[in-house]
């Protein structure tokens, strides 16, 4: 199956370069699309010159930081065009391990749509986190499933692999949420379309070079989403 490995990126100059060979390595007839968001500190530069000299590596350059979910939307568009049978989601500053991606993708041959790397199933956990940032994505994630009635366990996590023409079917470019928000507005509406999502152990590590794009923002951002879907659900249960 026809591989593509989207990597949303923003000022990751220090991960990059060696993320990529990493993929290559993990994944090596995978193609790989890098989304940068015009980094400031060059990440795009230093990403076509890992293209040059791995191959099999595009990069786009967008116009300016617009969010998580706007990269995500455009990288997934440009998979659909290039007619890619599965398509993978990661961070680039090492917290999801290539070596994972084999896995993933073996999953979805064998009939789930998605694929979600998670923290919280048997096997999975984080590394090198804070116990107050353990305990707000564990109660975050738990607070989502309930009110959205999904049994996905994590539905933050980033690491993916997709069916693509299950997620076509979902049309990633109607969605509208930014940061985190947006993976769960995704698994929400590829769940609620039928699709079988399949969740497989992962140990989420904490990034050792950069800074996290994590904000309080951004959380508020999730559960106050979170919170509005899930109160529309229950009116359009009561209603029907």
């Amino acid at each position: 199956m026809r591989t593509l490995v989207v990597l949303p990126t923003y000022n990751e100059a220090d991960n990059i370069a060696d993320f990529l060979a990493a993929v290559r390595g993990a994944a090596p007839n995978a193609n790989i699309l890098v989304v940068d968001d015009n980094s400031p500190d060059g990440t795009g530069a230093i990403a076509e010159q890992s293209a040059a000299s791995l191959g099999n590596i595009a990069v786009l350059h967008r116009a300016g930081k617009a969010g998580l979910g706007a990269a995500y939307r455009h990288g997934f568009a440009v998979a659909f065009e290039e007619g890619y049978d599965v398509i993978v989601s990661m961070d680039s500053d090492f917290s999801h391990d290539p070596m994972v991606i084999p896995a993933m993708v073996t999953l979805i041959e064998g009939g789930a749509d998605v694929v979600v790397g998670s923290r919280y199933v048997p096997g999975g956990g984080t590394v090198n986190w804070p116990i107050h940032r353990r305990l707000l994505s564990r109660w975050g994630n738990r607070y989502t499933g309930f009110v959205l009635r999904m049994k996905v366990r994590d539905c933050t996590s980033g690491f993916r692999a997709y069916r693509a023409s299950s997620l076509k079917a979902a049309d990633p470019g109607s969605t509208t949420a930014e940061g985190y928000s947006f993976l769960t507005e995704l698994v929400r509406k590829m769940s609620r379309n039928g699709a079988v999502v399949v969740e497989t152990p992962i140990m989420f590590r904490d990034r050792e070079k950069g800074v996290s794009k994590m904000s309080g923002r951004i959380v508020v951002e999730s559960m106050v989403r979170v919170t509005g879907w899930g109160v529309r659900d229950l009116f359009n249960r009561q209603s029907s």
